[in-house]
């Protein structure tokens, strides 16, 4: 998982893989967000919100960094990724298992880990050390998510504390917890 499938050569080309990733990372955790306020569970709701906020913030970041570059238009078949989806985002099917708040922050954490590694992998395989300088800040920024939410599961009691009462504290994505 967030294995490449051949290395990113370009500035341009790097910008629309990033993207992409951050994107549908953004509209999956919105789909999630959609499921469980249909089914009434405000709490996974409300993470999921959250965890959608913080890529989309993360997008729009990416974007004003390019807005004067022509990037590819990369048809979803001809992405660096090995798996259908980007790396960062988390499976549609794994939205059937989620039962709590850890649960979720399970399958994000392991999104964050998959997007940390694709980035790790273009930091060392892009033949452009302006591409590979760039991966290494994108890297950092998601070994920096993967931290929240390691930090966030390591708050988070196994039998389920209130995900309302995290983010009431100030403890959620994009945050750092109490150590």
């Amino acid at each position: 998982m967030g294995a490449m499938l051949g290395p990113i050569v370009t500035v341009e080309e790097f910008y629309a893989h990033a993207l992409a990733i951050e994107r549908e990372a953004a509209e999956r955790y919105e789909e999630f967000t959609t499921y469980f306020e249909d089914r009434g569970e405000d709490a996974l709701a409300g993470l999921c919100r959250h965890l959608a906020e913080l890529e989309g913030r993360h997008f729009n970041e990416l974007m004003a960094s390019c807005d004067n570059l022509e990037l590819p238009a990369i048809a979803n078949g001809d992405y660096r990724w090995l798996d259908g989806d980007s790396p960062e985002v988390p499976a549609r099917e794994m939205l059937y298992r989620i039962a709590t708040p850890r649960h979720l922050l399970e399958i994000a954490l392991a999104a964050e880990w998959r997007a940390r590694e694709f980035f790790v992998g273009i930091a060392r395989t892009a033949p452009s050390v302006t591409v590979r300088e760039m991966a290494s800040v994108m890297a950092a920024e998601e070994t920096e998510h993967v931290q929240w939410v390691r930090e966030a599961l390591a708050y988070h009691v196994a039998s389920g504390a209130h995900w309302d009462e995290l983010l009431a504290a100030g403890i959620g994505p994009g945050t750092v917890c109490p150590t």
